[in-house]
């Protein structure tokens, strides 16, 4: 399954010549395809490894984040987060950085794994706050920590009305995509938030949550790690059930405002994401279909 421009194909048998190359150790163990995003293309390694491919050469910066800065993060969260074993150096075949991580045990989060919503909501709101107290670090947003989702919704305004009019064109008569717009339009109005910028996950989505006996065990995919302001870290509790979004919230004491600009980035991040992937990815058209269908429901009650 293709999704960008440029992507670099990645099968097994590179992957294994990328690891006889470099942790000939690794070659010889059993390796099988462990998923895939938008960003990255992942396979289990033995029992305890997983190797990780960026789909593109621009997300490569990506790899390079998480394996500078995941074990520095490590030791003041609670929660697991992924731990780089090996930095992949670029080959004539796969001429982007890659990764080898330690397997974490767990599966995704959702109905047949969580027991309980509302206690699942407040442990995700205690990761996110751990980790937005964490230290910087001397860490800045600027270069690869410097990403759209911890700034301000101006600069966003552009690319997500084509998003909202390529909705229209695909989806509008299965979403309120006007409901959505003025929503997303009332949040542009408000305030700019105010408050210190902090370290920020970025895509705390179920797929990147994993649970254990029934409870929040460890967050992954720390691709879109960057330094900037909270707000869209709480876009992605419209992809979870009310009751743990209610629980998150009240966990955080998150006010209307913040609420309404976290709201206003699930928005823009579920249009434009039905926009990109429309003809591609049909699975991440609806979990953005769903996030903006949770987000209408709420606004109508």
């Amino acid at each position: 399954m293709t999704l960008h421009e440029n992507e670099i194909p990645v099968d097994e048998p590179l992957v294994r010549s990328l690891l006889r190359a470099q942790r000939p150790e690794w070659a010889g163990l059993p390796l099988s395809p462990a998923g895939s995003g938008t960003d990255n293309t992942m396979y289990r390694l033995g029992d305890d490894l997983l190797v990780r491919l960026p789909r593109a050469a621009g997300k490569g910066q990506s790899v390079r984040k998480e394996q500078k800065w995941l074990p520095r993060l490590a030791p003041f969260l609670a929660c697991a987060i992924p731990e780089p074993l090996h930095a992949g150096t670029p080959t004539g075949a796969f001429p982007v950085v890659w990764s080898v991580q330690r397997w974490i045990d767990g599966a995704e989060a959702g109905p047949e794994t969580v027991r309980d919503w509302a206690a699942f909501g407040a442990d995700l709101a205690a990761a996110v706050r751990e980790l937005h107290r964490t230290d910087l670090m001397g860490a800045t947003r600027a270069g690869d920590l410097s990403w759209y989702r911890g700034g301000s919704l101006i600069p966003c305004g552009q690319w997500v009305g084509r998003a909202f009019d390529d909705c229209r064109t695909t989806v509008g008569a299965e979403l309120d995509i006007d409901t959505l717009e003025e929503l997303w339009r009332t949040a542009l109005a408000l305030p700019e938030p105010a408050g210190p910028q902090v370290w920020l996950h970025g895509d705390l989505k179920p797929t990147n949550l994993l649970v254990r006996e029934g409870r929040l065990h460890a967050l992954i995919d720390f691709g879109g790690l960057s330094v900037g302001l909270p707000d869209a870290e709480h876009a992605t509790v419209w992809d979870l059930p009310p009751r743990a979004r209610r629980a998150y919230r009240d966990a955080l004491n998150l006010d209307e405002p913040t609420w309404a600009r976290a709201r206003a980035w699930a928005i823009a991040v579920g249009v434009s994401g039905i926009s990109y992937y429309w003809h591609t990815f049909p699975a991440f058209v609806a979990e953005c279909r769903a996030r903006l269908q949770a987000i209408l429901t709420d606004a109508a009650r």
